[in-house]
């Protein structure tokens, strides 16, 4: 089959004096977010490129059909798939969720306390099947504080502007208007005459905090806050305690919150602190007390507390640990919790406020492990939670936890229908030395049976981005490439928070090359200790972690067998150039602002993917996109597959897989996730030559 090209339409781009040719960027419509409302707004001749490439595609892994299918048993076969989660008691009903055998979307359950009979609230495959759509986002679900309402907010084609609808729960009918562009996030009031929701700019960001009078026109919604700075985006949640609404807005690097009292009828918010650029702050109240969780002063976070937020006096609640990162807190009436982090592992801590007293919850033998809490009802009056954990090879288990006696009951475990002994697959935890002598985490989980010798093939995931950091829990979708001699390693790069605030300072703007520079060490690393050998590295990694595995494989394609990126951000100078996209103004503090800082631009020029690929051999990559995509267009995958097939001088595959229904996130629905995994580990297993 003819491999598909890109019709070229030369663009000589400057900026800084600096001027470079893009032949591709013509696909980047200039009503491109009208595009992702509304895919009939497509270029036709950008259509007629995709599918081609989707043919493309298909035509290349026709051979592995049978094993897609075999790989979508296999991991659909390890999901229960008939499943209810822990229930949670608000004051007149315990609420749950419940997934079918033959559903996609969740169920949302509730009962009387004291009674058994059973309502279901919310069935998300017959909403589906209502409306008649191929994609169906959830964005928010939320039962009103009087258990009338049920509120809850659609996308409808993955691009994220979400609708918000009120219904009655009894009469099932829609009590008000629906509200249209919005961020999907729904808060009830208290007395639930109103709801509170961000709504959407013209450049799809919230800016904007409205209240929404229940049964009235949304023309008569009144705007509560509006956030001036283009970078900042808001938010809104209610506190521990009831007692205040706080309005939440930031960008990556700074934070501002402002408060109102829950009971006030005419919302006039008032600033708690100022913000100040590379403060990240967010205020809780509970107990007559206003809790403080800061990075002011205190690199890794710090927690302080005062009694008045008209006339603040902060004292020092949990002091900052040096590259130790401090968790928010959660309330009960007797206790306070709390995360820590450091060297990519977590623990939660105890502490009784009355005493001061702290202890450790974690109880589990093994030293990778991820730790969880979550409340078991609404009223704070008590000393039991639910506490859970996982590890990489250990599936989810969650106890009835009483913190006063310590006494522990498992109450739910993560079933493996098709079977799983934890005992077979073998986890480590490593440290590898970077270019400047940091020591990276390295979580490696593989099966028992695989050797150490060079000759097995590893998978190495990484993302590095945005101070987020990857979490080492059970997934037991990987074990379909594990079980098939595939070492799964996770490299805990710089640009996550796993060593904390300085772990992410060191691997952002002008340290961006730090978070590459780790995973290639992490590569030669792996190979030195003969977990597997040059060329039988798979690289994977999705949306900023495609922005890596974009920079890498241009520095160093000869670590790789194969490259996967899903959503790669993989044209990042041309996006940061463009300051009306949706999510560039905001990241200024993450990746720098390219059009106005001349050293920015020529260090973000410098690893672009895009702006680097080279005349050189390429290892086989597998790139996908979604059309509805608004974090990073599909553009950007686009242009990067058309310009790597003029420049790659090798024979291996190049395939980019577009969805045409989906967004950021991928197909909706629970069989979509998992055909998606399908196709990358069939792909995976296609050049291992492992089927």
């Amino acid at each position: 089959m003819k491999i598909p090209q890109l019709q070229k339409k030369l663009e000589v781009k400057s900026c800084h004096n600096k001027t470079w040719e893009d032949n591709y960027s013509w696909i980047h419509q200039e009503n491109i977010l009208d595009v992702l409302k509304d895919s009939s707004k497509l270029l036709p001749e950008t259509r007629k490129y995709l599918e081609q490439e989707n043919d493309y595609f298909e035509h290349e892994m026709k051979n592995t059909k049978e094993l897609q299918k075999k790989l979508f048993n296999e991991i659909k076969g390890r999901i229960k798939l008939d499943d209810e989660s822990l229930p949670f008691k608000d004051k007149e009903y315990e609420y749950w969720t419940k997934t079918t055998t033959k559903g996609n979307y969740s169920i949302k359950l509730r009962k009387k306390i004291g009674s058994e009979e059973v309502e279901e609230i919310w069935n998300g495959d017959l909403e589906k099947e209502k409306l008649k759509t191929e994609y169906f986002g959830l964005g928010d679900l939320e039962v009103s504080y009087n258990d009338k309402y049920l509120g809850y907010s659609l996308d409808l084609k993955g691009s994220e502007y979400y609708t918000i609808y009120i219904r009655d729960i009894k009469s099932n009918e829609l009590i008000t208007e629906k509200i249209e562009e919005t961020s999907g996030s729904i808060t009830f009031s208290l007395d639930d005459k109103f709801i509170y929701y961000s709504k959407l700019d013209e450049h799809h960001r919230p800016r904007k905090i409205f209240r929404h009078k229940l049964g009235t026109s949304v023309s008569e919604d009144q705007l509560i806050f509006e956030e001036k700075s283009e970078a900042f985006t808001v938010g809104i949640g209610i506190s521990s305690d009831e007692k205040y609404y706080f309005i939440f807005t930031s960008d990556h690097n700074t934070s501002e919150q402002y408060y109102f009292n829950v009971d006030e009828e005419n919302p006039k918010p008032k600033i708690i602190k100022q913000r100040k650029k590379g403060i990240i702050y967010s205020v809780n109240s509970w107990d007559n007390y206003f809790y403080n969780h800061t990075n002011e002063d205190a690199e890794d976070f710090k927690i302080e507390f005062c009694d008045n937020l008209s006339n603040q006096n902060w004292k020092s609640f949990i002091p900052a640990k040096d590259e130790v990162l401090i968790g928010g807190l959660v309330f009960l009436k007797d206790w306070i919790i709390r995360s820590e982090t450091s060297n990519a592992l977590s623990k939660l801590i105890i502490r009784n406020p009355k005493t001061g007293e702290e202890g450790d919850l974690t109880f589990v033998n093994e030293k990778v492990i991820v730790p969880g809490i979550s409340l078991k009802q609404r009223d704070k009056n008590t000393d039991e939670v639910y506490l859970s954990y996982s590890s990489p090879k250990t599936p989810g288990k969650s106890f009835l936890y009483n913190l006063k006696t310590n006494e522990k009951k498992l109450i739910k475990e993560q079933e493996i229908p098709s079977g799983h002994n934890p005992e077979d697959y073998i986890v480590e935890r490593l440290e590898c030395r970077s270019h400047d002598g940091r020591l990276v985490p390295l979580t490696i989980t593989r099966h028992k049976k695989t050797k150490i010798d060079g000759n097995a093939n590893l998978l190495l995931y990484g993302y590095g981005s945005y101070g987020n950091s990857m979490s080492p829990g059970f997934n037991s979708t990987k074990l379909s490439l594990v079980d098939r001699n595939i070492i799964w390693v996770t490299a805990h790069i710089r640009g996550g928070m796993e060593r904390g605030m300085k772990w992410w300072k060191e691997g952002k703007l002008l340290n961006k090359k730090n978070t590459f520079e780790d995973y290639i060490a992490v590569g030669k690393y792996l190979i030195e200790k003969k977990y597997t050998s040059l060329g039988k590295i798979i690289g994977m990694g999705g949306s900023a972690g495609g922005l890596l595995m974009g920079a890498v494989v241009n520095k160093a394609p000869e670590l790789f067998l194969g490259i996967v990126m899903a959503v790669p951000f993989v044209d990042s100078l041309t996006t940061n150039l463009d300051h009306s996209l949706p999510l560039t103004v905001g990241e200024f503090d993450e990746f720098g602002n390219a059009k106005d800082n001349k050293e920015h631009f020529d260090y973000i020029y410098s690893y672009a993917p895009y702006n680097n690929i080279k005349k050189m051999d390429y290892p086989n990559m597998l790139i996908t996109t979604s059309l509805s995509d608004n974090r990073v267009l599909f553009d950007e995958p686009a242009k990067f597959t058309a310009k790597l097939r003029d420049y790659k001088t090798d024979e291996n595959i190049l395939l980019l897989k577009t969805e045409m229904n989906a967004g950021h996130g991928g197909k909706s629905g629970r069989d979509g996730a998992i055909e998606e995994i399908a196709i990358d580990y069939a792909f995976i297993l296609k050049i291992t030559k492992k089927f």
